[in-house]
């Protein structure tokens, strides 16, 4: 077993490593991420390329990146996303594994080796946040905090950190999640989600988390309901009995505990809302079996 394992970490280090970074208006990070991944990636024993995505900067982003004449950049004629961007990046990307984080100098590249030899036996490994160092904490915290035991519940899985920036992945597997990877910051999510409910190994590493440089992009309300309709809507897609049956039987149970509570209290009348409750219950949990068996026949 050592030996395979062995064998199987010099595939991995003999391969070309893909660094894709999404950067709108990022100019005052962009410079400092790549001298540093420059430096890192350069002591390591990888071969690899970097790649930046331009996402229609007018900061002055590109001027940035051109100062590093080994980086590949690739421009956007419009603000698509960050989402959007990574795809960019993973279809220009040259090798099978890829690494993303973001331009702000929020994570650790110092760590990307770190996440490349943990590749050796995971298809996907995530840098784990160990503090919150963005913006507006006191509304970050507790959403991101309600979002990640809602995927844990769904996915069964302890997920420490859902939508980390800092992450190595396979190329063909991003590719074939690429139709449901939404343009936006819910990219990372959504990836995540869909690994875990394709059964397929993920790994997360703690890793610190710096303030960002520039102005942050976070918008409260409507970012943390993009994220909460994201989880249901990935997990609806992989695993719709996860959603649909819970919901169903709870209504069902609703109704038919109501119902021997009035007939424990002496009312031996059947009440059309407990019926109402009962039969809409019973809808539920047909149309989760139906949804189950329509989501495995496709993915056959």
């Amino acid at each position: 077993m050592q030996t395979e394992i062995i064998e199987q970490r010099l595939r991995v280090q003999d391969q070309f490593i893909s660094i894709i970074i999404p950067a709108y208006n990022e100019r005052e990070g962009i410079g400092a991420t790549l001298t540093r991944i420059f430096e890192t990636m350069d002591a390591a024993a990888y071969q690899y390329e970097v790649i930046v995505v331009n996402d229609g900067s007018t900061d002055g982003t590109a001027d940035e990146v051109r100062k590093f004449p080994r980086a590949t950049l690739v421009s956007h004629a419009r603000n698509r996303g960050s989402g959007a961007s990574t795809n960019t990046g993973v279809r220009h990307a040259r090798g099978e594994i890829c690494v993303m984080t973001d331009a702000d100098g929020t994570y650790p590249v110092q760590d990307i080796p770190r996440l490349l030899d943990a590749m050796n036996e995971y298809d996907m490994v995530i840098g784990a946040r160990i503090k919150e160092a963005g913006t507006l904490k006191i509304l970050r915290v507790p959403a991101k905090w309600f979002i990640r035991a809602l995927a844990s519940f769904l996915t069964d899985t302890n997920i420490p950190d859902l939508n980390s920036g800092l992450r190595a992945f396979h190329k063909t597997n991003a590719l074939k999640y690429v139709h449901i990877l939404p343009h936006g910051q819910s990219w990372v999510s959504t990836i995540t989600l869909a690994h875990l409910s394709d059964d397929l190994d993920v790994k997360w590493i703690p890793i610190d988390y710096y303030p960002r440089l520039g102005k942050s992009k976070f918008r409260p309300v409507q970012d943390t309901y993009n994220y909460l309709m994201l989880v249901l809507r990935t997990v609806m897609y992989f695993n719709p009995m996860k959603i649909l049956f819970p919901v169903g039987a709870l209504i069902l149970l609703v109704g038919v505990a109501r119902q021997i509570w009035w007939f424990a209290i002496g009312n031996l009348v059947v009440h059309s809302s407990n019926v109402l409750l009962a039969l809409t219950g019973m809808q539920f949990i047909m149309m989760a079996l139906l949804a189950d068996l329509v989501v495995r026949r496709a993915r056959r």
